[in-house]
């Protein structure tokens, strides 16, 4: 099958049980075909069949987003055997929460390829892919700690102030060639398995508590993805009502 004639591609890079798996749902929804990805793959499966008893398209592919070798593969593979990438979503976490005298060197080595240089390594292929074709759109997605560091998380910091350079850089270069960067700024808990076994009582009120519902942060990725080019937001942050800031 020629390259024009196959169905375009969004990859989801880090499809977590929350965020990332409702970001692939919402794309899917769209039209495209899905590549989600993670460490683990059968983790993904769930997130497979949902799609699938929509009626979507996926493609679950287990990948180490650190390493160069892997992710060079999957996006000659995708390309080769799926169809063209027209979306790539950064959505690794890797927050971790040590004091500074407790922040081993592994720790931070381990954060920083998890949340900084694996998001270079998406953002580059996802560049060489999209650039011959002039069109594209990219998404990192950061967190509270992309605009400051808090006590406790100086890796978790560091990698995310790292991500939003990159993103920040990427969309000044890539933006005049028709590629759009966005920065995501997810400012709030996120309803999730973590939130739900470790703050049960703030977890059972949580539609007044403020936890992000994760169907309504892919929402405003979608709404990002399909905005004219003549009005590109690059950054945007997320936060319930009731989050200070």
């Amino acid at each position: 099958m020629a390259q024009l004639d196959k169905q375009s591609v969004a990859v989801v890079i880090g499809a977590g049980d929350a965020t990332g798996s409702a970001i692939a749902k919402r794309f899917a929804r769209g039209g495209y075909a899905i590549v989600a990805t993670r460490r683990n793959v059968d983790a993904l499966q769930p997130l497979r069949d949902e799609i699938e008893a929509e009626g979507g398209v996926v493609h679950t592919l287990g990948c180490d987003a650190r390493k160069e070798d892997a992710m060079v593969g999957l996006f000659e593979l995708i390309e080769r055997d799926i169809g063209p990438i027209e979306v790539v979503i950064f959505n690794i976490g890797a927050n971790v929460m040590f004091s500074i005298t407790d922040t081993s060197a592994r720790v931070y080595q381990k954060v920083w390829e998890m949340a900084a240089f694996a998001g270079f390594l998406a953002g580059r292929e996802a560049a060489k892919v999209m650039l011959p074709r002039n069109k594209g759109t990219i998404i990192f997605t950061g967190a509270t700690a992309s605009l400051r560091g808090g006590s406790g998380f100086s890796a978790f910091a560091s990698a995310k102030f790292a991500l939003r350079a990159l993103a920040q850089s990427m969309a000044r270069e890539l933006g005049p060639q028709g590629i759009h960067v966005a920065h995501s700024i997810i400012d709030g808990a996120i309803d999730t398995a973590f939130i739900k076994d470790n703050f049960p009582d703030k977890y059972a009120t949580k539609a007044q508590a403020g936890i992000l519902d994760p169907e309504h942060i892919a929402e405003q990725y979608w709404q990002i993805h399909r905005q004219p080019r003549d009005c590109w937001t690059h950054e945007f942050d997320l936060r319930p009502w009731q989050e200070t800031f």
